[in-house]
């Protein structure tokens, strides 16, 4: 199939480039820097937001995975209508453009649920506390909408903390947990909110792009689906700066702060995933996504 990431520069879309090319998939990458492209995939440069650049991008194209997205939780506390601009209407402007035929892929966050102390799967409440996840549920329901009207086939992926390095590349945002860690390793600090026994599901970013790759075979017409997309293994804050010290065989230089306003434990239930996509988390064990994202680092 001829598949269009949108966001393809980035570390997300960057491993679902590769996993496409590697299942034979002829790719097509819509991004503002070309020059952050994976080998191979051809380049649209431009904006989801702007209609005919993405109109011609998804000339002719089979399939199409929506990455492009704002994602930064305290951000869109500043900057709510930018949120909301590029993460809903840069997914109507998609949507917009794909024809019936066209099958897509959304990849959204766990986000959108409410926090819960028992494994999230798709089922559970939907209590968007910020604007990032409310934009990004805003685009999942009129995805949904639009699905179900007789447009295109939509399978939404809600992901849990993505992780590690795939195609070559790491995720260099250090709003992030792991390089957050591996910054502090390499020269810095790690703030721990209270006592770190936050508890998140990490997922390694190479997995996610093979839920992807599997997520297209389900987007039939006028179908919307969504599926949970986790390890479905808690890990500590604290059990995480252990494994980094293990793995890179460095101390971790910790600060210790106030406890923040955030759930205690955000842990995935990936089990339609694995049966209806046969999707498996079978790189997501702690240690091998601090092992890869510490190997893709720069060098100094």
């Amino acid at each position: 199939m001829r598949v269009v990431v949108t966001g393809a520069g980035g570390f997300v879309g960057s491993a679902v480039s590769a996993a496409l090319q590697a299942s034979g998939h002829d790719v097509v990458g819509l991004a503002r820097d070309p020059a952050r492209l994976v080998a191979g995939v051809r380049p649209v440069v431009g904006s989801v937001l702007d209609a005919e650049v993405v109109a011609a991008a998804l000339d002719g194209a089979d399939a199409v995975c929506h990455l492009a997205a704002r994602v930064r939780v305290r951000e869109s506390r500043e900057d709510p209508l930018g949120y909301w601009r590029t993460n809903l209407d840069g997914t109507r402007t998609v949507l917009a453009a794909a024809g019936p035929d066209v099958r897509v892929v959304l990849v959204s966050t766990c986000a959108v649920h409410a926090p819960a102390d028992v494994p999230i799967g798709e089922d559970a409440p939907l209590a968007p506390s910020n604007p990032y996840a409310a934009s990004k549920l805003a685009a999942d329901l009129l995805a949904r909408d639009v699905a179900l009207a007789g447009g295109p086939g939509v399978v939404c992926l809600r992901v849990f903390n993505v992780a590690g390095a795939a195609a070559g590349r790491g995720d260099d945002d250090r709003s992030r947990v792991v390089p957050a860690l591996l910054a502090a390793v390499a020269g810095g600090r790690f703030t721990v909110n209270g006592d770190g026994s936050a508890v998140r599901d990490l997922v390694h970013v190479a997995d996610l792009a093979d839920g992807v790759v599997g997520a297209l075979g389900v987007a039939e017409p006028g179908t919307w689906r969504a599926f949970t997309v986790g390890s479905g293994r808690g890990t500590s804050v604290a059990e995480l700066i252990d494994v980094v010290g293990r793995v890179t065989g460095r101390s971790v230089p910790v600060l210790h702060g106030e406890a923040v306003d955030e759930p205690s434990r955000l842990v995935a239930d990936p089990s339609r995933a694995r049966r209806e996509l046969g999707w498996a988390p079978t790189r997501s064990a702690p240690e091998r996504i601090v092992a890869d994202a510490w190997a893709a680092r720069p060098l100094p």
